[in-house]
């Protein structure tokens, strides 16, 4: 049975063999695990940089004001934020939004938080093993640059993030929906051409 894929425009063990192959573990904020590595990213390290400190000053903020009330989960890329996690109400979710909106540099907000009951330690490791097996998955492909895609997972839901063609986005969004346990594929991505893949792709000299 197909799962269900919702794209958003933009304009354990296997988790450990992952950072091995990379040259700085993944990030882990809150309880969504969020990969990506510098050397082989597709933006320029300035703009990696200026999203992890993003990251952390978004998470800060929102815990601030809305503190237990809320599971967050922030991840940005090219300073596109995504809320991810659990709220107990509206009001919740719409605060927490305007206050990632509010942080500088934040070009603009995905809020995909949900209102429901916080989820549960066991449900976030079940994630982090999922979230694992889907980059363990993209290596296997060969076809993908595994560190140029951004992986989190809540609840069974997998988000995609990165600068990819629209042939790398329905590669990685099959292989994330093939896996045991996704119960859907939300598409957060930069689509570009293949001629600018093949720009960045280049060595710098």
């Amino acid at each position: 049975m197909k799962r269900p894929i919702q794209t958003v425009v933009y304009g354990a063990a296997l988790l450990a063999s992952l950072v091995s192959l990379s040259a700085c573990a993944p990030l882990i904020v809150g309880g969504a695990v969020v990969t990506g590595v510098m050397a082989t990213d597709r933006r320029t390290t300035g703009t990696q940089v200026e999203d992890e400190s993003i990251e952390i000053k978004v998470a800060s903020a929102v815990r601030k004001e809305l503190g237990e009330r809320i599971h967050l989960n922030v991840t940005s890329f090219n300073r596109q934020i995504l809320l991810t996690g659990e709220v107990r109400n509206v009001a919740d979710k719409e605060r927490a939004e305007k206050i990632a909106q509010s942080q500088e540099n934040v070009k603009s907000v995905v809020n995909d938080l949900a209102v429901m009951d916080i989820s549960s330690l066991t449900q976030r490791s079940k994630d982090i093993v999922l979230t694992g097996r889907i980059k363990a998955a993209f290596v296997d492909a060969k076809d993908l640059q595994v560190n140029a895609i951004k992986v989190v997972t809540e609840r069974g839901i997998v988000y995609l993030m990165g600068r990819v063609t629209p042939r790398e986005a329905k590669r990685a969004t099959d292989i994330a929906r093939s896996m045991s346990g996704v119960t859907k594929v939300v598409r957060v991505f930069e689509e570009i051409s293949e001629q600018e893949l093949q720009r960045l792709s280049r060595p710098t000299k």
